[in-house]
Protein backbone atom coordinates (compact mmCIF):
# COMPACT_ATOMS: atom_id res chain seq x y z
CA UNK A 1 0.00 0.00 0.00
CA UNK A 2 1.11 3.41 -0.57
CA UNK A 3 2.46 5.46 2.33
CA UNK A 4 -0.13 7.95 2.14
CA UNK A 5 -2.88 5.56 2.07
CA UNK A 6 -5.99 5.05 4.21
CA UNK A 7 -6.51 2.23 6.16
CA UNK A 8 -10.46 1.43 6.77
CA UNK A 9 -11.12 -2.01 8.48
CA UNK A 10 -13.98 -3.03 10.03
CA UNK A 11 -15.59 -5.83 12.06
CA UNK A 12 -19.59 -6.42 12.77
CA UNK A 13 -21.03 -6.93 16.11
CA UNK A 14 -22.25 -10.40 16.77
CA UNK A 15 -25.36 -12.72 18.09
CA UNK A 16 -25.03 -16.09 19.47
CA UNK A 17 -27.69 -18.26 17.63
CA UNK A 18 -27.36 -20.81 19.66
CA UNK A 19 -25.05 -23.18 21.88
CA UNK A 20 -24.13 -20.50 24.18
CA UNK A 21 -22.51 -20.21 26.59
CA UNK A 22 -21.12 -23.62 25.82
CA UNK A 23 -18.61 -22.34 23.36
CA UNK A 24 -16.06 -21.46 26.62
CA UNK A 25 -16.64 -24.95 27.77
CA UNK A 26 -15.56 -26.98 25.21
CA UNK A 27 -19.05 -27.27 23.60
CA UNK A 28 -20.94 -26.52 20.04
CA UNK A 29 -22.37 -23.09 18.77
CA UNK A 30 -23.92 -21.07 16.19
CA UNK A 31 -23.10 -17.40 15.53
CA UNK A 32 -23.78 -14.59 12.85
CA UNK A 33 -22.46 -11.31 12.08
CA UNK A 34 -24.55 -8.50 11.18
CA UNK A 35 -24.00 -4.91 9.63
CA UNK A 36 -26.08 -2.66 11.42
CA UNK A 37 -23.49 -2.47 14.47
CA UNK A 38 -19.77 -2.92 13.87
CA UNK A 39 -16.13 -1.26 14.88
CA UNK A 40 -13.96 0.48 12.99
CA UNK A 41 -10.43 1.11 12.88
CA UNK A 42 -9.13 4.64 10.41
CA UNK A 43 -4.85 4.15 10.34
CA UNK A 44 -2.29 6.04 7.77
CA UNK A 45 1.36 6.42 7.86
CA UNK A 46 2.92 8.33 11.03
CA UNK A 47 6.32 9.03 12.29
CA UNK A 48 5.40 7.72 15.70
CA UNK A 49 3.07 5.07 16.63
CA UNK A 50 -0.45 7.21 17.98
CA UNK A 51 -3.06 6.16 19.02
CA UNK A 52 -6.51 8.28 19.02
CA UNK A 53 -9.33 8.83 21.87
CA UNK A 54 -12.63 7.82 21.13
CA UNK A 55 -15.71 9.23 23.00
CA UNK A 56 -15.29 6.41 25.56
CA UNK A 57 -12.02 7.84 26.42
CA UNK A 58 -12.70 11.07 27.44
CA UNK A 59 -11.11 12.16 30.86
CA UNK A 60 -13.11 15.95 30.65
CA UNK A 61 -16.82 16.02 31.10
CA UNK A 62 -19.07 19.38 31.36
CA UNK A 63 -19.87 18.28 35.07
CA UNK A 64 -20.60 15.48 37.55
CA UNK A 65 -23.69 14.05 35.18
CA UNK A 66 -21.74 14.12 32.19
CA UNK A 67 -19.45 12.06 33.52
CA UNK A 68 -22.02 9.77 35.06
CA UNK A 69 -23.64 9.27 31.98
CA UNK A 70 -20.59 8.49 30.22
CA UNK A 71 -19.60 6.00 32.58
CA UNK A 72 -22.85 4.15 32.09
CA UNK A 73 -22.95 4.22 28.68
CA UNK A 74 -19.39 3.47 27.91
CA UNK A 75 -18.23 1.76 31.26
CA UNK A 76 -14.87 2.69 32.91
CA UNK A 77 -12.05 1.86 30.48
CA UNK A 78 -12.46 2.85 27.00
CA UNK A 79 -11.18 1.16 23.62
CA UNK A 80 -7.60 2.40 23.95
CA UNK A 81 -6.87 -0.78 26.41
CA UNK A 82 -8.14 -2.33 24.07
CA UNK A 83 -5.55 -1.52 21.05
CA UNK A 84 -3.12 -1.29 23.27
CA UNK A 85 -3.01 -4.76 23.91
CA UNK A 86 -4.10 -5.62 20.40
CA UNK A 87 -0.68 -3.80 19.24
CA UNK A 88 1.40 -5.84 21.42
CA UNK A 89 -0.15 -8.89 20.64
CA UNK A 90 0.66 -8.29 16.79
CA UNK A 91 4.05 -7.46 17.47
CA UNK A 92 5.00 -10.70 19.53
CA UNK A 93 3.02 -12.06 16.48
CA UNK A 94 5.38 -10.52 13.91
CA UNK A 95 8.75 -11.53 16.00
CA UNK A 96 7.45 -15.18 16.19
CA UNK A 97 6.85 -15.18 12.44
CA UNK A 98 9.73 -12.82 11.76
CA UNK A 99 7.56 -10.02 9.87
CA UNK A 100 9.85 -7.09 8.23
CA UNK A 101 7.27 -4.14 9.13
CA UNK A 102 9.73 -1.72 7.69
CA UNK A 103 9.77 0.74 10.43
CA UNK A 104 6.57 2.20 9.76
CA UNK A 105 4.55 3.94 12.49
CA UNK A 106 1.34 5.27 11.90
CA UNK A 107 -1.98 6.84 13.85
CA UNK A 108 -5.17 4.57 14.61
CA UNK A 109 -8.28 5.78 15.84
CA UNK A 110 -11.09 3.75 16.61
CA UNK A 111 -15.09 3.99 16.33
CA UNK A 112 -17.87 1.69 17.31
CA UNK A 113 -21.06 1.58 17.59
CA UNK A 114 -21.81 -1.66 18.86
CA UNK A 115 -24.36 -1.01 22.20
CA UNK A 116 -21.76 -1.79 25.25
CA UNK A 117 -21.89 -4.96 27.62
CA UNK A 118 -25.18 -5.95 26.35
CA UNK A 119 -24.03 -9.08 24.64
CA UNK A 120 -23.43 -8.45 21.18
CA UNK A 121 -19.79 -8.58 21.28
CA UNK A 122 -18.31 -4.96 21.15
CA UNK A 123 -14.60 -5.56 22.40
CA UNK A 124 -13.89 -8.35 20.30
CA UNK A 125 -14.89 -6.06 17.60
CA UNK A 126 -12.57 -3.69 18.35
CA UNK A 127 -9.89 -5.97 18.71
CA UNK A 128 -10.64 -7.59 15.20
CA UNK A 129 -10.90 -4.36 13.19
CA UNK A 130 -7.40 -3.53 15.09
CA UNK A 131 -5.61 -6.61 13.60
CA UNK A 132 -7.58 -6.15 10.28
CA UNK A 133 -6.39 -2.79 9.89
CA UNK A 134 -2.48 -4.01 10.32
CA UNK A 135 -2.53 -6.78 8.71
CA UNK A 136 -3.24 -4.85 5.76
CA UNK A 137 -0.95 -1.86 6.72
CA UNK A 138 1.84 -4.58 6.41
CA UNK A 139 0.81 -6.85 4.35
CA UNK A 140 0.59 -9.79 6.84
CA UNK A 141 -1.80 -12.58 6.43
CA UNK A 142 -3.45 -14.38 9.14
CA UNK A 143 -5.54 -17.65 8.97
CA UNK A 144 -8.89 -17.32 10.62
CA UNK A 145 -8.72 -19.99 12.87
CA UNK A 146 -5.49 -18.23 14.31
CA UNK A 147 -6.71 -14.85 14.29
CA UNK A 148 -9.93 -15.85 16.11
CA UNK A 149 -6.89 -17.18 18.94
CA UNK A 150 -4.86 -13.98 19.05
CA UNK A 151 -8.13 -11.78 19.70
CA UNK A 152 -9.10 -13.88 22.39
CA UNK A 153 -5.83 -14.06 23.67
CA UNK A 154 -5.54 -10.22 23.57
CA UNK A 155 -9.08 -10.16 25.80
CA UNK A 156 -8.11 -12.90 28.30
CA UNK A 157 -4.44 -12.99 28.49
CA UNK A 158 -3.67 -9.13 28.29
CA UNK A 159 -6.57 -8.08 29.47
CA UNK A 160 -8.09 -10.32 32.16
CA UNK A 161 -11.78 -10.30 30.38
CA UNK A 162 -13.67 -13.58 30.84
CA UNK A 163 -14.33 -14.61 27.53
CA UNK A 164 -14.62 -17.24 24.84
CA UNK A 165 -13.96 -18.38 21.58
CA UNK A 166 -17.14 -17.93 19.76
CA UNK A 167 -17.71 -14.20 19.21
CA UNK A 168 -13.79 -13.99 17.90
CA UNK A 169 -14.50 -17.02 15.50
CA UNK A 170 -17.94 -15.22 14.40
CA UNK A 171 -16.13 -12.20 13.46
CA UNK A 172 -12.93 -13.54 12.36
CA UNK A 173 -15.06 -15.79 9.61
CA UNK A 174 -18.35 -13.57 9.51
CA UNK A 175 -21.33 -14.23 7.91
CA UNK A 176 -23.36 -17.36 9.86
CA UNK A 177 -21.13 -20.00 11.41
CA UNK A 178 -21.27 -23.12 13.23
CA UNK A 179 -18.40 -24.10 15.81
CA UNK A 180 -17.16 -27.13 17.66
CA UNK A 181 -14.75 -26.34 20.24
CA UNK A 182 -14.17 -30.49 20.82
CA UNK A 183 -11.36 -30.51 23.53
CA UNK A 184 -8.93 -33.35 21.38
CA UNK A 185 -9.51 -31.29 18.54
CA UNK A 186 -8.69 -28.16 19.80
CA UNK A 187 -5.39 -30.04 21.34
CA UNK A 188 -4.66 -31.55 18.10
CA UNK A 189 -4.86 -28.58 15.98
CA UNK A 190 -5.25 -25.68 18.30
CA UNK A 191 -8.65 -24.64 17.12
CA UNK A 192 -12.28 -26.03 16.67
CA UNK A 193 -14.29 -26.61 13.33
CA UNK A 194 -15.62 -24.21 12.44
CA UNK A 195 -18.36 -24.42 8.98
CA UNK A 196 -19.67 -21.68 7.72
CA UNK A 197 -23.13 -21.65 6.30
CA UNK A 198 -25.24 -20.80 3.92
CA UNK A 199 -27.54 -17.33 5.50
CA UNK A 200 -30.55 -17.56 3.22
CA UNK A 201 -30.40 -21.29 5.38
CA UNK A 202 -31.96 -18.91 8.62
CA UNK A 203 -35.83 -18.53 8.76
CA UNK A 204 -36.88 -15.19 9.55
CA UNK A 205 -34.94 -13.33 12.81
CA UNK A 206 -34.95 -10.15 14.88
CA UNK A 207 -32.93 -9.31 17.10
CA UNK A 208 -33.69 -6.36 20.08
CA UNK A 209 -31.18 -4.94 23.05
CA UNK A 210 -31.64 -2.75 26.13
CA UNK A 211 -28.48 -0.76 26.31
CA UNK A 212 -29.98 0.55 29.88
CA UNK A 213 -28.98 -3.97 31.10
CA UNK A 214 -25.11 -3.44 30.29
CA UNK A 215 -23.21 -6.15 32.15
CA UNK A 216 -19.58 -7.73 31.65
CA UNK A 217 -19.55 -10.85 30.53
CA UNK A 218 -16.97 -11.43 32.89
CA UNK A 219 -19.05 -10.97 35.95
CA UNK A 220 -21.85 -13.02 34.31
CA UNK A 221 -19.67 -16.15 33.73
CA UNK A 222 -17.71 -16.38 37.22
CA UNK A 223 -19.78 -18.16 38.95
CA UNK A 224 -20.75 -20.94 36.10
CA UNK A 225 -17.08 -21.32 35.56
CA UNK A 226 -16.17 -22.37 38.99
CA UNK A 227 -19.42 -25.07 39.44
CA UNK A 228 -18.04 -25.90 35.84
CA UNK A 229 -14.45 -26.54 37.00
CA UNK A 230 -15.51 -28.73 40.27
CA UNK A 231 -17.25 -30.29 38.35
CA UNK A 232 -20.59 -30.14 39.34
CA UNK A 233 -23.20 -32.50 37.19
CA UNK A 234 -25.86 -29.91 36.56
CA UNK A 235 -23.58 -26.95 35.18
CA UNK A 236 -21.97 -29.86 33.36
CA UNK A 237 -24.79 -31.59 31.70
CA UNK A 238 -26.15 -28.22 30.98
CA UNK A 239 -22.77 -27.58 28.62
CA UNK A 240 -23.36 -30.63 27.02
CA UNK A 241 -27.14 -30.27 26.25
CA UNK A 242 -26.54 -26.41 24.89
CA UNK A 243 -23.78 -28.23 22.33
CA UNK A 244 -26.52 -30.84 21.31
CA UNK A 245 -28.82 -27.97 20.36
CA UNK A 246 -26.34 -26.29 18.48
CA UNK A 247 -25.37 -29.42 16.50
CA UNK A 248 -29.29 -29.97 16.33
CA UNK A 249 -30.06 -27.03 15.18
CA UNK A 250 -27.31 -26.81 12.16
CA UNK A 251 -28.54 -30.04 10.80
CA UNK A 252 -32.28 -28.37 10.96
CA UNK A 253 -31.03 -25.74 8.97
CA UNK A 254 -29.06 -28.22 6.51
CA UNK A 255 -31.99 -30.03 5.89
CA UNK A 256 -34.76 -27.14 5.24
CA UNK A 257 -36.46 -27.64 8.17
CA UNK A 258 -36.45 -23.55 9.08
CA UNK A 259 -39.70 -24.07 11.69
CA UNK A 260 -37.58 -26.40 14.01
CA UNK A 261 -35.24 -23.58 14.80
CA UNK A 262 -37.40 -21.48 17.09
CA UNK A 263 -38.20 -24.22 20.28
CA UNK A 264 -34.38 -25.34 19.94
CA UNK A 265 -33.82 -21.22 20.48
CA UNK A 266 -36.10 -21.53 23.24
CA UNK A 267 -34.64 -24.21 25.00
CA UNK A 268 -31.59 -22.80 24.95
CA UNK A 269 -33.00 -20.32 26.98
CA UNK A 270 -34.76 -22.09 29.35
CA UNK A 271 -31.79 -23.79 30.45
CA UNK A 272 -30.01 -20.65 31.12
CA UNK A 273 -32.91 -19.36 33.28
CA UNK A 274 -32.88 -22.31 35.24
CA UNK A 275 -29.23 -22.34 35.68
CA UNK A 276 -28.21 -18.44 35.94
CA UNK A 277 -29.61 -15.61 38.24
CA UNK A 278 -31.15 -13.91 35.15
CA UNK A 279 -32.03 -10.33 35.94
CA UNK A 280 -35.52 -9.77 35.97
CA UNK A 281 -35.97 -6.96 33.63
CA UNK A 282 -34.28 -9.72 30.98
CA UNK A 283 -36.91 -12.04 31.76
CA UNK A 284 -39.74 -9.45 30.93
CA UNK A 285 -37.86 -8.71 27.63
CA UNK A 286 -37.84 -12.65 26.54
CA UNK A 287 -41.35 -13.36 27.93
CA UNK A 288 -42.70 -10.03 26.36
CA UNK A 289 -40.98 -11.67 22.96
CA UNK A 290 -42.48 -14.92 23.27
CA UNK A 291 -46.33 -13.65 24.04
CA UNK A 292 -45.95 -12.61 19.90
CA UNK A 293 -45.66 -16.34 19.25
CA UNK A 294 -41.70 -15.15 18.48
CA UNK A 295 -38.84 -17.35 19.82
CA UNK A 296 -36.41 -15.68 22.09
CA UNK A 297 -32.89 -16.03 23.56
CA UNK A 298 -29.83 -13.81 24.47
CA UNK A 299 -27.92 -13.40 21.83
CA UNK A 300 -24.66 -13.63 25.05
CA UNK A 301 -24.52 -12.52 28.39
CA UNK A 302 -27.34 -10.38 28.73
CA UNK A 303 -29.27 -6.64 27.84
CA UNK A 304 -30.19 -8.07 23.58
CA UNK A 305 -31.96 -10.96 22.97
CA UNK A 306 -32.33 -13.23 19.28
CA UNK A 307 -35.15 -15.16 17.54
CA UNK A 308 -37.07 -16.08 15.00
CA UNK A 309 -40.55 -14.69 13.92
CA UNK A 310 -42.90 -15.86 11.33
CA UNK A 311 -44.12 -12.86 9.59
CA UNK A 312 -44.37 -9.19 8.87
CA UNK A 313 -47.27 -8.95 11.45
CA UNK A 314 -45.84 -10.70 13.84
CA UNK A 315 -42.45 -8.73 13.38
CA UNK A 316 -44.83 -5.47 13.91
CA UNK A 317 -46.14 -6.91 16.98
CA UNK A 318 -42.87 -7.92 18.53
CA UNK A 319 -42.09 -3.93 18.50
CA UNK A 320 -44.71 -2.89 19.71
CA UNK A 321 -44.65 -5.33 22.53
CA UNK A 322 -41.23 -4.46 23.21
CA UNK A 323 -41.00 -0.89 22.57
CA UNK A 324 -42.87 0.27 26.13
CA UNK A 325 -40.01 -1.89 27.72
CA UNK A 326 -37.49 0.21 26.20
CA UNK A 327 -36.33 -2.43 24.00
CA UNK A 328 -35.41 -1.58 19.82
CA UNK A 329 -36.10 -4.60 17.54
CA UNK A 330 -34.79 -4.63 14.16
CA UNK A 331 -34.22 -7.61 11.36
CA UNK A 332 -30.08 -8.19 11.13
CA UNK A 333 -28.73 -7.74 7.94
CA UNK A 334 -26.07 -10.66 7.77
CA UNK A 335 -22.83 -10.15 6.89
Amino acid sequence: MGSHEIVRSRAYSRAGLVGNPSDGYNGKTISFTFSEFYAETVMYEAPHIELLPNRRDRSIYANLEDLERNVRECGYYGGIRLLQASLKRFHEYCIQHDVDRGGRNFAMRYFSNIPHHVGMAGSSAIITACFRGLMKFYGVEIPKAELANIVLSVEAEELGIGAGLQDRVAQAYQGLTYMDFDKDLMARQGHGFYEPIDAALLPNVYIGYKRRLSEGSEVFHNDIRARFNMGETRVVDAMKTWADLAERTREALLAGRRDEIGELLDANFDLRSDLYRIHPENIEMVEAARATGASAKFTGSGGAIVGTFRDEPMFLKLKSKLDPLGVAVFKPTLI
